[in-house]
């Protein structure tokens, strides 16, 4: 199965619960991801306004996109999920398909 991700628009998700607050995710791509004061990663929406409310998804723009599944893809925890925007198919993350 090949997943098309370069022209879908996605969106992604923090689980805080499995975050480990390693980073990886704010290095990547600082200007979807960024650490609250707990230590942990969240995700900032277009107006990089940090959304805390567990499961909240936000848009990522066409430029991060393989910064955004990279992030996921190299996150410790497993705790970055990245959907396709128009279902619920998560595209990177540890609930993505094994290619």
């Amino acid at each position: 199965m090949t997943t098309q991700t370069d022209t879908d628009q996605l969106r992604v998700w923090v689980d805080q619960d499995l975050c480990t607050g390693d980073g990886l995710c704010v290095q990547y791509a600082p200007d979807v991801f960024e650490f609250d004061i707990d230590g942990l990663a969240y995700v900032k929406d277009g107006s990089g306004e940090l959304q805390v409310s567990p499961g909240v998804r936000v848009d990522v723009p066409a430029h991060l996109r393989l910064d955004v599944l990279d992030s996921a893809k190299d996150c410790p925890g497993e705790c970055i999920h990245v959907m396709r925007g128009d279902s619920d198919d998560e595209v990177a993350g540890p609930n993505a398909p094994v290619e």
